[in-house]
């Protein structure tokens, strides 16, 4: 997602080539040294040219690789140097350095409410980098923690909007365990949004925990515990039935015994009994006759 404004005043600034300017101070520096020392009566220039020498050192400055510098000269905006280097410019103009590598911010979980309303703890981590460097510097106030609290701001909204899982809203199409994707993709719009005005870029954003909170952990591990139960014994009854019905459908089909309905109902009642109990059967022989 491109976040860069089309009317950036962001501009790029050109220095001057730090090599050549350091090798035409030297040449000064020699002459300076030369009038002082030379007994041409000429000490008054050398030191002179000498001390504004010094005064101009201050002008070189480096640019490393994935760094700029933001070059600001009596409160007034000149320019952005973003080419690697080495450079000169004028030694009274300001070179803020601006870092334009990838970085990564991890906050801390914090809690939130649902859409439901239950509270849960929810973290995040942002990969991001500054884009636009004048408005990382100039249209807010330490950007680094402004994207802090942007980002954080843009959980609480994310997380007020969607439900933790589908247990209390069954309709929900979208939910903060079930739907990773989707919702890191959200997330990642969401905060993107709040940090255009800073110049940010947000290569990615996701969800790194997400759990209940503390106070209603316990219950909510229950009621998911009995809904897989509800759902496991759902199922071992469904079997059950089709194993009942396929063994008196056997039974009368190869007429191995002729049941009437009322030992056919408490073959069934064993049956279903046997094959839904949680603790194994003990059968019991009958050794008498069938009635």
């Amino acid at each position: 997602m491109n976040t860069k404004s089309q009317t950036s005043p962001e501009k790029a600034f050109k220095p001057m080539n730090g090599a050549a300017v350091f090798l035409l101070m030297v040449v000064g520096l020699a002459v300076s040294v030369y009038l002082f020392i030379g007994g041409l009566g000429l000490e008054w220039l050398g030191i002179t040219l000498m001390t504004l020498l010094f005064l101009l050192m201050p002008g070189f400055f480096v640019v490393d690789p994935n760094t700029s510098r933001v070059m600001i000269f009596f409160g007034t905006y000149k320019g952005t140097v973003k080419k690697n280097g080495f450079f000169y410019a004028n030694p009274f103009m300001g070179k803020r350095k601006v870092s334009l590598r990838a970085r990564n911010l991890e906050t801390q979980a914090i809690k939130v409410n649902d859409k439901m309303g239950n509270p849960i703890m929810i973290g995040t981590v942002v990969v991001w980098k500054v884009e636009d460097t004048f408005k990382a510097i100039f249209e807010v106030e330490k950007y680094e923690e402004f994207i802090k609290t942007q980002s954080e701001s843009a959980i609480r909204q994310l997380a007020g909007a969607y439900s933790y899982d589908n247990l209390e809203d069954e309709h929900a199409t979208i939910t903060l365990r079930s739907d990773a994707k989707e919702v890191n993709e959200l997330l990642e719009q969401e905060i993107a949004a709040r940090l255009v005005i800073a110049g940010i870029h947000v290569i990615e954003a996701r969800i790194t925990h997400l759990a209940y909170s503390s106070e209603i952990a316990g219950a909510m591990l229950q009621r998911q515990q009995a809904t897989a139960v509800v759902a496991a014994r759902q199922k071992i009854v469904e079997g059950a039935v089709g194993m009942v019905e396929m063994a008196l459908d056997e039974l009368s089909k190869k007429q191995i015994v002729h049941l009437d309905e009322e030992r056919k109902a408490a073959m069934v009642s064993n049956l279903m009994v046997v094959l839904c109990s949680d603790k194994a059967a003990s059968p019991v022989v009958n050794t008498g006759t069938l009635y």
